[in-house]
């Protein structure tokens, strides 16, 4: 049988954690919740030092647990401890019988579930038509079958013109004609507002 810690063992204990070297203690069979002949290593004393005052870190774990002499001993027992035989898995469930579902002889066979039908939607033709005037106004038109929808909206001609380029070239270099007469159209415009600004404003101070 193990010999219990001592009072000079534990004063021992002690001087070795003091000075950085913790000496390896084993449990015996009086120590709760281990294995006898597990070994340890002293990690702290509780003051005062009474009943479960060693604290201890059992090998291969980081639990520290509390311990009184009678549980530890320096005596190293001679063959380690068995670990415990692991227990057998359970025997896997047996598979429940198949069930077969027959159907007597001139009996007349379940009718078939319904399935639902979606009703798609049937494609329809679109126009769509950009209508430009000779001042440069442009308007948009769109017919859905024979349905219209939009009735020649005014469109921004900036944004005419950001469409004609994804179109194709025939398409995009007539809009860029009509663009640019109504440009021209509108410097031309903003030439004669100067001008009759300035006969304006010369009148003006004619007048005094």
């Amino acid at each position: 049988m193990a010999k219990a810690l001592t009072a000079e063992d534990i004063e021992g204990l002690r001087a070795a954690l003091a000075a950085g070297k913790p000496t390896p203690v084993w449990f015996t069979g009086a120590a709760v919740g281990v294995d006898p002949g597990a070994a340890g290593k002293v990690v702290a004393f509780d003051d005062p030092p009474d009943g479960d005052f060693i604290q201890v870190r059992p090998a291969g774990s980081r639990d520290v647990l509390s311990f009184s002499p009678g549980e530890l001993t320096q005596d190293k027992p001679a063959t380690p401890p068995r670990k415990a035989a692991p227990r057998p898995a359970p025997a896997p469930a047996a598979p429940a019988p198949a069930v077969v579902v027959g159907i007597e002889a001139g009996a007349e066979p379940p009718p078939p579930a319904k399935r639902a039908t979606r009703k798609t939607a049937q494609p329809v033709e679109i126009t769509v038509t950009l209508h430009a005037t000779p001042e440069g106004d442009w308007s948009v038109d769109v017919l859905v079958g024979k349905r219209r929808t939009v009735k020649w909206a005014p469109v921004p001609a900036g944004d005419v013109g950001k469409l004609s380029r994804f179109l194709p070239a025939e398409v995009g270099e007539a809009v860029n004609v009509a663009l640019l007469a109504a440009k021209e159209r509108a410097e031309q415009r903003v030439l004669e507002l100067k001008e009759q600004l300035e006969t304006a404003q010369r009148a003006l101070r004619d007048l005094g």
